[in-house]
C-alpha cells in the first residue's frame, strides 16, 4: 500500500468518526517542505491545519524515530503534524498522546488535539492487513549499512565505491544499486560525476526507523545479569574493539541519561569481563532492565565515534529512539543538538 492509498484510507476512517476533512494548500513559506498532506480537520467552528506525514507498518521499535521526525515537520511547517499510518495497537496509541504526538491509522484509531477539537480512539483492529511497505536498495540491510558509513562520514559519499563498500563492510557489487536509489530518493546528489550526500535530518531519521524496523534486532547476541550494573564507567573495555552504545554511550556523550541498559557493541564479550562482572544470561522478565545487552557491530572501517569509548552518535541517537521510552528519546534530541545537528540540519 503506497502513501496515497494509506492516507484515503486515513481520511475515510476520521470522515466515519464524524469529522470534516479536507486537503489544502501549503502556506507559501512551507511551499518545499516535503510533506504527504496538508490536511483541515474538525468539525463545525473546531477546526485544525495539520501537515501529514505517513508511515506504513510502525512498531514499538521504529515509533521512536518516527515521533522524531513528525516534531522536526512540526517546527518547520510552524503547525500540527500528523502522524497517518495503517494500524497503531493500544499501548502505541497511548504512547503517541503521552508524547502529544497526534496520529490517524486506516483503523479509525485517532488522536486531535486543538482548539475546539479533541478526539482520542483507540483499540479498534485493521481488518484489512495488506500493507507490507515495499522497499528500496537502501533499506535492505545492505542499503542500510552503506547509508550507516554515509551518515558516519558524510564525505565518504564522494570516494571510490571500493573504498565505501570497505567502511560499509558490504560486497562492492552492492554499491551500485544502493547509490542509485539515494540518488533517486534526493538524498545523494550527482554533478559532473562527483557525489555528494544531502545531509538533512529527514536522512538521519528515516535511517533511523529503518534500521529500528530491519537491522537493530539482528545486532543483539545475548543479555545479561551483572554484578556492579552502577559501575559500569570504570569497567576495563578493550578500546576501540569494544565500546558503549545507546543509554551508556548517551550518558557519556551528553551526560544526561541514567542508564537501565548497558548496551556493549563489540564481536564478542571477553572472558575476563563475563568473569569479573559475574555475567549470566538474562531471560524473561529478568531482561527487563539493568542487564547487559552484547550487541555486535554491523560497520566495516568506517569511523566509529566522536569519542573512542562509544560509538557513533548517529548509532546512539538511532537505538535511544528504538527504545520507544520517552526519556531516551528527550536524550535523543539533546545527542542530535549537541552532535548532529550541524552535520545533519532540520531545515
Amino acid at each position: 500500500m503506497n502513501e496515497k492509498t494509506l492516507l484515503d484510507r486515513a481520511v475515510a476512517a476520521l470522515t466515519a468518526l464524524g469529522l470534516d476533512v479536507r486537503e489544502t494548500e501549503p502556506p507559501q513559506k512551507n511551499a518545499q517542505l516535503h510533506a504527504d498532506a496538508w490536511l483541515r480537520i474538525g468539525k463545525g467552528k473546531g477546526q485544525v491545519d495539520y501537515v501529514v506525514e505517513a508511515k506504513r507498518t510502525l512498531t514499538p521499535e521504529t515509533l521512536g524515530a518516527a515521533t522524531m521526525q513528525l516534531r522536526h515537520i512540526a517546527n518547520t511547517a510552524s503547525r500540527a503534524a500528523l502522524l497517518v499510518t495503517d494500524y497503531l495497537t493500544p499501548p502505541m496509541a497511548a504512547s503517541l498522546r503521552d508524547q502529544q504526538q497526534q496520529f490517524a491509522d486506516a483503523a479509525g484509531n485517532a488522536y486531535l488535539e486543538g482548539p475546539g477539537l479533541m478526539v482520542y480512539v483507540s483499540g479498534r483492529k485493521l481488518q484489512d492487513k495488506r500493507m507490507t511497505p515495499s522497499a528500496g536498495k537502501a533499506h535492505t540491510l545492505t542499503g542500510l549499512k552503506v547509508t550507516f558509513a554515509l551518515l558516519c562520514d558524510p564525505a565518504l559519499a564522494s570516494a571510490p565505491q571500493r573504498a565505501i563498500a570497505a567502511a560499509a563492510g558490504v560486497a562492492l557489487g552492492a554499491i551500485p544499486a544502493v547509490l542509485a536509489d539515494l540518488q533517486q530518493t534526493g538524498h545523494l546528489l550527482v554533478l559532473a560525476k562527483h557525489r555528494r550526500l544531502n545531509a538533512t535530518k529527514r536522512l538521519l531519521d528515516e535511517w533511523a526507523l529503518t534500521y529500528a524496523r530491519r537491522l537493530r534486532a539482528k545486532t543483539l547476541q545475548q543479555t545479561y545479569n551483572v554484578i556492579d550494573f552502577d559501575g559500569w564507567k570504570t569497567w576495563p573495555l578493550d578500546l576501540p574493539r569494544e565500546r558503549w552504545g545507546a543509554e551508556p554511550a548517551a550518558n557519556l556523550l551528553v551526560n544526561y541519561l541514567t542508564p537501565g541498559v548497558l548496551t556493549i557493541y563489540a564481536d564478542k564479550i571477553p572472558p575476563r569481563l563475563l568473569i569479573e562482572k559475574r555475567m549470566t544470561p538474562a531471560r524473561g522478565v529478568e531482561a527487563g532492565g539493568r542487564v547487559v545487552e552484547w550487541r555486535k557491530p554491523f560497520w566495516g572501517n568506517v569511523s566509529a565515534a566522536a569519542r573512542p569509548d562509544t560509538v557513533n552518535p548517529v548509532l546512539v541517537y538511532a537505538d535511544l529512539l528504538a527504545t520507544g521510552d520517552a526519556r531516551c528519546i528527550e536524550t535523543a534530541q539533546l545527542v542530535y543538538d549537541e552532535y548532529l545537528a550541524r552535520l545533519f540540519p532540520a531545515a
